[in-house]
Formats: C-alpha cells, structure tokens, sequence
C-alpha cells in the first residue's frame, strides 16, 4: 500500500511539473486560501485587524511624538515672568501629551515639589496607556496565528489518515491532496500572519517607547524649572 502511494505520489509530481520548468509551480494565492479552508478565512480576517491596529496606533503615536521646539523654552520664559496663565494656554493650546504633563503640573503650583512630580508621573501614565491601546491585540494576532496554522495542519493531516483509512486498498492521490494541501497551507498563513503581526508589534512599541523617553525628559526640564526661582 505504502509504495503504491509513493508511486502515485511521483507520478503526480512528473505530470505537475512539465519538462524544462525546473520544478517551478505557479500556485493562484486565491486557490491556495480556499483550500486552506475555514482556518484561512479566519487568518484573513485577522491579517486585516492587525493591519488596521497598526495604521491607526501608528498615526496616533506620530502625532504624539511631535513636539514644538520652543515649547519648553516658552515655557519657561512664562514661568519666570509670573505669567502662569499664559502657561497654561500654551499647554492647551499645544494639545499634546507633553502639553498635558506641563499643565497638570502648573495646576499643581504651590503645592510640594514631589506632589507635583507624582501628579505630572501620573498624567504620563495614563497618556502611555492611551499610546499603547490596542498594541496588546496585536501582539495576540502573532501569537495566535501559527497555532492557528498549526491546528488547520493537524485537522489536514487527520482529513488525510481518515481518507486513507476508508479507502482500504483503493487509494488514490486525490484522497490525500485534499488533506495535504489543507495541511500545509494552513501551516504558511499562520506564519505569514504571525511573523508580520510580530513586527508590526514590535515597531509600535519601539515607537512608544520614543515617546515615553520625550515624555520624561520634559518633565525632568519641567521639575528643574520650578527649582530655579528658589535658587535665585
């Protein structure tokens, strides 16, 4: 039974690859998902979401990592002359997590120094959170995804046993191609999906962490700031 597979096997393969092609197979992306079967369709769908959460969560990230250069430097020429409104405008105005750090802390003035840095720390916390909704889903998506391939390998693999199985000795090579291909198919989505997921994750909290670095460099600027009319 065992070489009577292999030759059908062989036989396939000779009439799949005509002389001169080198063994080249052009496989339609389309057939290949179809026969991948229902485990394809979700891979798809979860392709489509991971793309979608990193285009969003890029663009939101972008804009928050932009800052104006004389910001700080407006701002400390406000705090200096006593003009704390004029501060607090700017910040509003600017609109950006920076901004909304340097606001809660001029909100804080007259209060204790560390009240203050704990107050601008939890601002910061939360704006990070804000950064950083929906990257989880991402990183989920690429782990997900090869065992998600992995599972349509399985139930391919079993398709192709049971066939071979109530076939008895009447095997042919269309019993298992279906099972095969479902299983190997399944197998290179989920790690297409999954290897992409992983580096769209990754690039997105490489990029966080670009903001979260601004983020404690102005409030460091900032402390250093309200210590300077004490010194005077």
């Amino acid at each position: 039974m065992t070489t009577a597979v292999i030759l059908q096997l062989h036989e396939a393969a000779r009439v799949l690859v005509p002389a001169g092609t080198k063994g080249e197979i052009s496989l339609p992306i389309l057939q290949l998902a179809v026969k991948g079967g229902w485990i394809m369709a979700i891979l798809g769908v979860l392709s489509l979401i991971a793309v979608y959460i990193f285009i969003e969560r890029y663009l939101v990230i972008s804009r928050a990592s932009r800052e104006d250069k004389n910001f700080m430097n407006n701002i400390r020429s406000f705090i200096l002359a006593g003009k704390l409104e004029s501060a607090k405008d700017l910040c509003q105005t600017n609109n950006s997590p920076i901004g909304r750090m340097i606001e809660k802390g001029l909100l804080r003035l007259g209060r204790p120094l560390n009240d203050i840095n704990a107050a601008i720390e939890n601002v910061g916390k939360l704006e990070v959170s804000r950064l950083e909704k929906n990257v989880a889903g991402l990183a989920t998506i690429a782990g997900a995804s090869p065992m998600l391939g992995f599972l349509g390998t399985v139930i391919g693999m079993i398709r192709a046993f049971y066939d071979m199985s109530m076939a008895g000795n009447n095997i042919n090579i269309s019993l298992l191609s279906g099972g095969i291909y479902q299983a190997m198919v399944t197998t290179v989505g989920g790690l297409i999906v999954g290897i992409t997921a992983y580096i769209l994750y990754n690039l997105l909290v490489a990029r966080i962490q670009k903001v979260v670095y601004i983020l404690e460099i102005r409030t460091s600027e900032f402390m250093d700031l309200l210590h300077e009319p004490a010194k005077k």
